[in-house]
Order: C-alpha cells, then structure tokens, then sequence
C-alpha cells in the first residue's frame, strides 16, 4: 500500500493588516478549535481517499484552508509544502496582526529551540525557523488553531504550514533624506513636563490661539493661525500674545548650540492620541522659510518621509527628539504619521532615533502613546525660490499666469478648460467609461429601496442604472454626456454643479464622482460640496470621489500607474533627438479613469514639436504626462481625441509609434487633491459629519452625512 500523503492546509491573507482567520468568514477559527489533532491536518492514504468520509463540515472547512492557500501563493507569493521542513510560515502571528516579537517567541520556543524568526513589517504572518525537523513538526502539530492575544486584548487564531525556506527580501541600507536631522534628548524631562502643562486644551474656545478639534488630532497655534483650508497662513494677521514665554530661552538656547539657524514666530502645537496620525504633506514653500523644527513631547512616534520618486523612510522620534528638516527633505520630501496604535521599530535600538529598516530579525512592535508636537516655523515674507519649481507654489505660481485669482477668472478656465472640452470629447469620453467602481457600487446597493439619489456630474450615466430599486436622477454641465444618459434612457439634465435645480433637502443620497477636482479655487470646490448638502434631507448621505496627487500609496502604485502602456522594448527604439516626455504623450492617451501628473514643458512646447493640440490660450498651467506621478496639484490633463471610437472598448487613440499622425489634442483642469483635503474641505462645512473617508485606486473618497 502507498504511504499515507499529507495535505496540509494554510489560511493565508490576501491582504497586509488583514486577520488571517477571518477570510474563513469565521468558520475556520471555530472548526480549528473543536477539531482533534489528527483533524487539523487531514492525512489520507492516496488510495483510499473515497472511502473516507469527511464530514459536511470538515468539507468546507478544507474547502476554504485551500482556497486561502492558494491566496497566499498569488498575493504574497508564499508557496507552502506538503512535507515536513525547518521552517514554518505563521500565518495571524505578524505585526501586522498587532503580534510582538516577544509575545510570538514565547509561544514558538514552547516547542523547540528557534533559530530564527522573520517578522515582515505590516505583514499578518512570520516566518519560524527551527533547529530540527522533528522541533518544527512538534509546533506545527501543537500550534495549529492555537488561539492567543494580541497586544490589544483580541483574540487570534494562528496557522502553520511548512515553507522550504524562512526567507524575506529585504531593502537595503537607506539613509536619512538629506537635510534632515533628529537630535535626541534635545531637552530635559522638567522642561518637558513644563512645556506640556503649558498647553491649556480646555480654554475658551473663542481665544484666538484655539482651533477646534481636527478629526486626526487636537490642534492650537501661536504667533500666526495656520488655516488648513488652504495650507497657508495670513501673513497681515498675527495672533495677540505672540509664542508662548516658556519657548523664549529653549529657542535662544538652540540657537546658541546651532541646533536651529532662525528664531521662529509661528507655533502649532498638535496632540495625538494612540491611534491618530497626520497626512502626508509639504509645509507650503511660500508660507515658511527653509527651516522647519518639531520637538515630541510626551511619547515615541515613527514618521515616514516619501520621495515623490517613491522611496518611503520610516524615521523613529524619540521622546524630548528634536527634528530638524532644511533643503531638500523640507521641500521635497512629503512626511506624515500614519495613523495606528503601534509602530513597527528596531528590537534592538530601543526607543533610539534613526531609519526602521527592513531587517525583518529584528523588528517588533512599539504601543503608541500620548503624543505631544511643538512645531516651530518662521513666516516666509518674501516668494520660495528653492530648488524644486515643481513643487514649489510661488514659483508656480509665477509661472501659471493664467492661474485664477478671482473668482471670475476661475470660472473662465473651467469654461475653456473643463466645459467646453467635455463637450469635444464626449463620444469619445463615454466609450471608455462603461466599468463601475466597485465601492460606487456598494453604496449605491447598500441604499434603502426607493431612496432618490442625485448623481451630480453624472457623465454618461454610468451608475445611474445600478441599483434599479432606486430613483436616481443624473445632471452634468456637458449637453453632449447629457444626450448620452438620454439616449439609455436615464433621467437627466444639463446644469452647473454650483446650482442644481433640485429642492432643497429633497435627496436621500448623492454622489459626486470625479467632479469637483475640475473645480479651479478651494472657494468653488467647498461651494460644489456645500451644495451637495444642501440637496439632501437630514440624515441623507453623500459619495464623493476627487483624484488624488498620491498615485502610489502605502508603497502600492495605483491602477492607472501600472497600467503604464509603454514597454521597454519601445524605450529603447526611441532615437537620440526623441524625448522620452514626447513618447509619452504620444503614446498613453488618457483612456482610464485617470490621467495622471504634469510633465516639465509647457503647452508651447507640445505644439513647437508638431502635435496636433489645440491653442491653450494664455496658459502656462504645467502639462501632465499620461500615466506619471503628479508633482503639482493645479494641471492641465491631455486628451487625444479618437474619432467615432468603438463602444464599451477601451480606446487607444495611436497605434504603434509611427503608425499615423496623432488626432487633436483637448487638455482638461484638473486640481488633484492631497490627502486629507478633502477632508478638511468637508469640515469647513456647519452640517456634515464625516462616515468614512478612504483611499481607492488613485481617488480620495469621504462618505458624509447631513445632520
């Protein structure tokens, strides 16, 4: 008789964060505790597996171990083997599950002698590797469906399976971005404690220093209000009081030791509780000068720096660490905290400063607390003129002379730029807009039977025949896309999305779907969600999808940037006195959902070059490049115009490079929102409260609701 095989069984996550057990719906963890050993891995003479009767709920519970090994393999690229070996893949024992190093060891070496254990970051599963193989076959028998508790109190059910190899690619050595620098125990625990108490969070709320709560942190400032809302400052319009007298001889004393190189006169202080964090960003190059410093008062936190190339730094700040950021860090690199109640750190650094690198045998996890930040600036008084003009707002700014300054001039661009080029291309446009967003979808499905829904810029009525127990209405600014919805017979009709002829309070629900981007002054685009609110009754809820300035985000590229159509073989056909920035606006007409990042040139210089564009009149608004990360947040988007292009096809208006001239050239304004800004647009609404607000393949999404 052959000898007995064994299948071993994995539940994997598709995803990093997720909780391994739970892509079973549940099942898995519960048939994991009630089933005997000799169930959790069935063993089964080959020939003889139909005479084994596995029971209905053995059946699914296999079912689903498989299918979640098979998840593993396609997502993580883990594959897992069917005999015994070293090394063993933990799956729910990770930090991404909230899982310590420590914590896991202590169940591990209950087992056997651990030779080594890979902790990935943001991942919920380690590797295990044992000195024997009999040790690893002892933890795979005793540990499977073994139920611990994380750092938070939950319960977790973990998973093993043999691997051939422990092993994880790690990144290599980085190095701070230049221009920064952390200095640590940059003051002692008594100025600490006095600088905390300092802040009184429980003041009138009517002073002038205090702002109301954000929704990641508590905020205050001193010397000048920084208004989120435009990420400026008003520079005519100091606040009474100045910084507070306690700063005075910290500053002067940095100033001595030449920590700091200018005294500062702007102050915002930030409090952020476990679990909190602040969105990416770039202090406005025209609001403040080179040097940005934050002191961290109170507890620990890792912030990550990214390159707009798309190199991410996580950095640890000590408690009572200074961080300094001048040149290029302060001006190109964006940082943020991401929000969470642990950081992944170096085990064996401690709470010392310095890069979290990858080295997977020596990472843990480190419980958030009480952050405070002092973060000093020094108003800007005259325009940035720094090294990076695509980044930099004042010298855009100089650049883009047809930039709106009023509101008149804004209107005029999206005429040009916005309406008049929707009605061009719409024929064209709609042909590659037939595919709906899966979390569209979801709201929409998820409405009460009946619900009136406006879609508001509804194009060519895409979602408008989604969910068929509701009564949806749809209306755009294009005559064109308008017809479009007509001709499916859809509701629909032509308006400006700054004036819907709807009564108020009339709507259960309303989406905005990549609309309000195409507004050209914040003014407008909190007038279009201002509007949208108005048209729901209390309780009613509104979608809205802007697009977004990160195209990759969480270290994964977005939908439209890997859709990058021009191959490397076409990279290397292209001749000496060819640009590469001319191939790809050549070759990536915008035919997705998305049309991403400006390029370098200017209009003048697409059309010096032959193209077939339309004159951009009075414009040096940069010009995006197809398929690229973005590097300003105000552009003109190019759209290579198909004639009479083929339905529900997506089109590609040039073929091969050569094939034939390119048709004309339509370009589209476009503001591209960073995150949170939709966000803090929303808050400067009276009647709102934020449900949820996420990231969706290169698109910022809030959900909020009337109340």
């Amino acid at each position: 008789m052959a000898a007995p095989r064994r299948v071993d069984v994995l539940v994997p996550s598709a995803a990093s964060g997720d909780r391994v057990g739970e892509t079973a719906e549940g099942e898995s963890t519960r048939v994991a505790r009630t089933q005997p050993e000799s169930r959790r891995s069935i063993a089964m003479d080959s020939n003889h597996q139909s005479n084994y009767k596995l029971s209905k709920t053995e059946k699914k519970f296999l079912r689903k171990q498989i299918k979640a090994r098979h998840t593993l393999l396609r997502h993580e690229g883990i594959e897992t083997v069917s005999y015994a070996t070293q090394s063993l893949i933990v799956a729910n024992g990770g930090l991404g599950n909230r899982v310590s190093r420590n914590q896991l060891l202590l169940v591990l070496e209950k087992c056997g002698l651990v030779d080594a254990l890979l902790m990935p970051p943001n991942k919920p599963y380690s590797f295990v590797r044992y000195k024997t193989v009999e040790e690893s076959k002892k933890a795979y028998d005793t540990l499977n469906g073994k139920e611990i508790v994380d750092d938070l109190g939950q319960k977790i059910i973990l998973y093993l399976n043999f691997v051939e190899k422990a092993q994880w690619k790690e990144l290599g050595l980085q190095a701070l971005p230049p221009g920064l620098m952390v200095i640590e125990d940059i003051i002692s625990s008594e100025d600490e404690k006095m600088l905390l108490e300092s802040v009184n969070w429980t003041e009138d709320t009517d002073n002038q220093n205090f702002q109301k709560s954000l929704k990641h942190r508590r905020v205050k400032h001193f010397g000048y209000e920084f208004h989120y809302e435009n990420n400026h400052v008003d520079k005519d319009k100091p606040l009474p009081g100045g910084l507070p007298d306690i700063c005075d001889s910290i500053l002067e004393k940095w100033l001595k030791e030449g920590f700091i190189k200018h005294k500062p006169d702007q102050l915002t202080v930030n409090q952020y509780e476990p679990g909190h964090g602040i969105p990416a960003h770039i202090d406005t190059h025209s609001a403040f000068e080179d040097e940005i410093v934050s002191l961290s008062l109170g507890s620990e936190i890792v912030m990550d720096f990214k390159h707009p190339g798309g190199v991410t730094v996580p950095v640890m700040l000590p408690c009572r660490s200074l961080l300094v950021m001048t040149g290029e860090s302060r001006y190109l690199w964006t940082h943020g905290i991401t929000p969470r109640k642990f950081d992944t750190v170096q085990a064996s650094r401690g709470h010392k400063s310095g890069i979290i690198t990858g080295d997977v045998e020596d990472l843990t996890l480190s419980k958030r607390g009480i952050r405070t930040s002092f973060t000093f600036r020094k108003v800007r008084q005259t325009p940035c003129n720094c090294s990076y003009p695509l980044v930099c707002d004042s010298q855009m700014k100089e650049a883009s002379t047809s930039f709106p300054e009023s509101d008149k001039e804004a209107s005029q661009l999206e005429q040009e730029y916005v309406h008049q080029v929707y009605e061009e291309i719409a024929r064209h446009f709609s042909s590659t807009r037939h595919t709906p967003w899966p979390h569209i979808v979801e709201f929409l499905k998820a409405l009460p039977s009946g619900s009136l829904v406006a879609d508001i810029g509804c194009g060519n009525g895409k979602y408008l025949g989604i969910n068929k127990e509701l009564y949806m209405i749809g209306c755009d600014r294009s005559q064109n896309l308008v017809d479009i919805c007509r001709e499916k017979h859809y509701q629909a009709f032509v308006c400006d999305a700054l004036a819907v002829p709807v009564r108020s309070g009339s709507c259960d629900a309303c989406i905005s779907i990549a609309v309000i981007h195409h507004f050209a002054t914040a003014e407008r685009r909190v007038a279009a969600l201002q509007e949208l609110v108005r048209l729901l009754r209390p309780g009613g809820k509104a979608l809205i999808y802007v697009w977004a300035m990160e195209q990759e985000y969480n270290n994964n590229k977005s939908k439209y940037l890997r859709e990058n159509r021009i191959s490397q073989e076409k990279k290397e056909e292209i001749s000496n006195d060819t640009s590469v920035q001319e191939l790809l606006v050549k070759q990536m007409p915008d035919v997705g959902n998305h049309d991403s990042a400006p390029s370098v040139p200017s209009i003048n210089d697409f059309q010096d070059r032959g193209y077939n564009s339309r004159k951009v009149t009075n414009s040096k608004l940069p010009i995006h490049t197809n398929r690229t990360s973005f590097h300003s947040q105000d552009l003109l988007v190019p759209w290579h115009l198909k004639e009479n292009p083929g339905k529900g096809k997506s089109i590609e208006p040039f073929g091969p490079l050569g094939s034939h001239d390119p048709g004309p050239v339509f370009h589209r304004y476009y503001h591209v929102f960073c995150e949170g800004e939709m966000e803090a647009a929303c808050q400067t609404l009276s009647n709102i409260s934020i449900l949820q607000s996420y990231y969706d393949q290169g698109n910022w999404c809030v959900i909020l609701q009337k109340v």
